[in-house]
């Protein structure tokens, strides 16, 4: 089984939903492993394995009830200010990239594959994160984390939009009508984020979206007020949460998707197939 989880910006919700489809796994029986080629952040969590990660891949881990490992997040990007970014790579620095000095892409995408191929030779199901948006015309040639996972391992993709910040739709489908062509079939549903009411009320634009895009609708996850540690550097890196919180809160956020008819047995169907 392997899914990967990409959001129509930062923030969409992509660390959250692939984290609570990890605890889906984990309580079916499944041993599951999360996985994020690339982070950008300057905060990041050691493992027991002399690496380090991100700290989304770690509330993952232990929503899966694994130990994290430095497989799960084989890249980190730290901002230094002035353009500078520290590369690390498997927990080790390999120097600092910029402009006049950009990464070795080709290499460095090899290392996040090795790491990928490693965790689904021992586990059952990896369940992958992107990040930011996929579809940012400026990167997606240096992309590795969304188009890069999905090209490389032809990894079936759930797109999530938050429609808290507005224009959810044109998000959706903007996002995949800028999607490389190889790789638009993979994204195979779309999930509707912090949504607030009845479902039913998006009738209509979700059965468009579906014709326009051949993506299944695959539920909503409400607008609830739990504790979970954010993307990248958007915010607190553990968002307050410790991690028995966290882990309370995502099995709440799971049941409650469940019963607001998230199809969370279609997404098992397409990771498997």
């Amino acid at each position: 089984m392997r899914a990967i989880f990409i959001g129509v910006s930062s923030g969409a919700g992509k660390t959250t939903l692939a984290a609570m489809y990890c605890r889906h796994l984990h309580r079916k029986g499944v041993a599951v492993a999360p996985f994020k080629a690339s982070n950008l952040s300057l905060t990041s969590v050691p493992t027991r394995d002399g690496g380090e990660i991100g700290v989304g891949q770690a509330f993952q881990a232990a929503a899966s009830g694994t130990e994290p490992s430095r497989d799960m997040n084989p890249v980190i990007l730290k901002p230094l200010g002035k353009g500078l970014i520290r590369l690390v790579v498997g927990g080790e620095a390999r120097g600092d990239v910029s402009k006049d000095a950009p990464m070795d892409r080709e290499a460095v995408m090899a290392e996040a594959l090795g790491a990928f191929d490693r965790l689904a030779g021992r586990f059952e199901a990896v369940v992958c994160e992107g990040s930011g948006s996929p579809v940012e015309l400026n990167l997606m040639d240096r992309d590795i984390a969304n188009i890069g996972m999905m090209r490389e391992r032809r990894i079936p993709a759930f797109l999530v939009g938050d429609i808290e910040r507005g224009g959810v739709f044109a998000a959706l489908y903007g996002t995949w009508l800028l999607m490389p062509e190889d790789v638009r079939p993979l994204l195979k549903g779309f999930i509707i984020n912090r949504f607030r009411g009845d479902p039913s009320l998006l009738g209509d634009a979700v059965a468009n979206i579906e014709r326009l895009t051949g993506m299944e609708y695959l539920g909503t996850i409400p607008h609830v007020a739990l504790m979970f540690p954010e993307e990248d550097s958007l915010s607190d890196p553990a968002g307050g949460a410790t991690m028995e919180a966290f882990i309370s809160n995502i099995d709440s956020l799971l049941g409650i998707a469940v019963e607001n008819g998230l199809d969370i047995g279609r997404m098992d169907e397409i990771s498997s197939a």
